[in-house]
């Protein structure tokens, strides 16, 4: 039985030792070279004296930055990723919770790290990835390990300003690459094509069927995704058939008529999580691959990341969304309504998750790692954990369960519940409009939509007016030459408001 993620490179390393495994736009790490490399770190890491402690990597999005957080689970640590792009406030506050006492830089980032209130070692990746490997102490410390061992932190954003460390063990990541790479069909030959930034965990999806399979992964250049025909020719330059994607990243393509132009050549796998993907948006999409898979994720980081799926197998009318369809396999969803009884088939519900995906929990903050990780209600006779989402959802007709929004995007206007997302939907639906996103002024009790396009404000205005009722239509409708989004690709709500409040 495996217990380890590094099983998986190890096995590959052996079967296909000079295969490129990480690669960006400039260079590239074979098995090999990852393997002797992760196994140098660990072993100066253990040399140093550190064991079981957060090591925190802070390094730009590089094929060395991925065998750093190998090295660190080598030396029994786990690892905790930052980068530069991260606010310098928001690194504050996680080295403030962390109080680590190991760091890992590159040349690049070794400077920033006197700006910031840290007190521990700091070492350059280049330093440390040749030191003699400790095959001995390795061992020792592989035989000590279980797998419930954590292997790394990432933070997520706080509804008090503070980021909460989740903290993912062995286990966790295993169960979740073994069911995506069997629902995804993942195989030595996929080409994956890294979008999301390497703080997330949203990476994994790529980086562990890479080591699973003897595969291979492309970090592709940030500065691409402003640029959507060189971001094409860039997959096809590289033949990658794989993506998971934000959507945020996939409409930034079909939105500015790219596939007139380039279309993605090898593309037959198209994965893609975060928000909910506006149908006009993917028709173009499918148009433009009808022989593609496309695959609906959905999972917070607090379920590593992916906890159900949906391929999409029929059409859709613009005013529908796409299923997150059913759990992967050892994962089961339970749907709570506010008496934290199963919904009825219809029903809305808040999205429970229990099974062996769920994380540790927020490290250093039992407070708040209790609020969200709760006996399973429907269970009295033994512990028995879930992770309460805050995501609302149903299911449909045929038993596929359907995003249904946030419970705090959920508001109460002019006497009616509302879900920002339904208003959201319809201004996707108009021709003309690349993206919308809704926020709520709760003092003023108004409703505010933002949106991309080539339409005037009061086109887009008349438009919602003839689709929804009164108590629906924004009281502020604001153009944008480009959508604020987070790092990780979501639509950037806060930002939003801040936008708002300013004017």
């Amino acid at each position: 039985m495996q217990t380890n993620i590094l099983e998986y490179l190890e096995h590959t390393v052996k079967r296909v030792p000079d295969k490129v495994a990480f690669a960006n736009d400039t260079m590239g790490l074979t098995f090999r070279e990852v393997f002797d490399q992760a196994r140098s770190v660990g072993s100066f890491l253990h040399s140093e004296g550190f064991y079981k402690q957060p090591v925190v990597v802070f390094m730009k999005k590089h094929p060395t930055t991925l065998v750093s957080f190998f090295g660190t689970i080598y030396s029994g640590n786990y690892y905790v990723p930052l980068d530069d792009e991260m606010p310098s406030h928001r690194i504050d506050l996680i080295l403030r919770t962390l109080q680590p006492k190991a760091m890992i830089c590159d040349e690049d980032t070794r400077e920033l790290v006197k700006q910031f209130a840290y007190e521990g070692k700091t070492y350059i990746y280049s330093d440390i990835c040749t030191a003699p490997v400790d095959d001995n102490a390795l061992a020792v410390i592989r035989d000590k390990q279980i797998d419930t061992d954590p292997i790394y932190i990432v933070f997520t954003s706080g509804s008090t300003g503070v980021p909460k460390g989740v903290t993912a063990c062995h286990r966790s990541v295993l169960d979740y690459v073994e069911n995506l790479c069997d629902v995804l069909k993942f195989d030595e030959n996929s080409v994956f094509g890294n979008q999301t930034p390497l703080y997330f965990d949203a990476y994994l999806k790529e980086v562990m069927p890479t080591l699973k399979y003897g595969a291979t992964t492309i970090l592709i250049p940030k500065q691409l995704f402003m640029f959507p025909i060189k971001l094409v020719e860039f997959l096809n330059e590289h033949r990658i058939n794989t993506v998971c994607w934000v959507v945020s990243a996939l409409t930034m393509i079909s939105a500015f008529r790219t596939f007139e132009k380039v279309k993605p050549e090898h593309l037959h796998t198209v994965a893609f999580a975060s928000e909910v993907f506006p149908i006009k948006q993917f028709n173009l999409w499918k148009a433009a691959l009808p022989g593609a898979r496309f695959i609906n994720l959905y999972g917070p980081t607090e379920t590593t990341g992916i906890c159900c799926y949906y391929e999409v197998d029929r059409e859709f009318g613009l005013d529908e969304t796409l299923p997150i369809g059913r759990p992967f396999r050892n994962t089961e969803i339970l749907l709570l309504n506010e008496r934290d009884e199963l919904a009825a088939p219809g029903e809305q519900g808040e999205i429970c998750v229990r099974g062996t995906r769920l994380t540790l929990g927020y490290y250093n903050n039992p407070e708040v790692t209790a609020k969200a990780f709760v006996q399973n209600p429907l269970n009295s006779l033994y512990p028995e954990l879930i992770y309460r989402t805050g995501d609302l959802g149903k299911l449909n007709e045929r038993g596929e369960l359907e995003f249904a929004g946030r419970k705090d995007y959920q508001i109460k206007h002019m006497g009616h519940r509302i879900e920002l997302g339904e208003i959201e939907v319809i201004a996707n639906m108009r021709e003309g409009v690349k993206t919308a996103c809704c926020i709520f002024d709760n003092v003023k009790k108004k409703i505010i939509l933002f949106y991309v396009g080539d339409v005037t404000p009061a086109e887009m205005t008349a438009y919602i007016k003839e689709k929804l009722p009164r108590y629906m239509v924004p009281n502020v409708v604001r153009q944008l030459s480009e959508m604020p989004f987070t790092p990780n690709g979501k639509i950037d709500r806060n930002g939003l408001k801040t936008m708002y409040e300013a004017k």
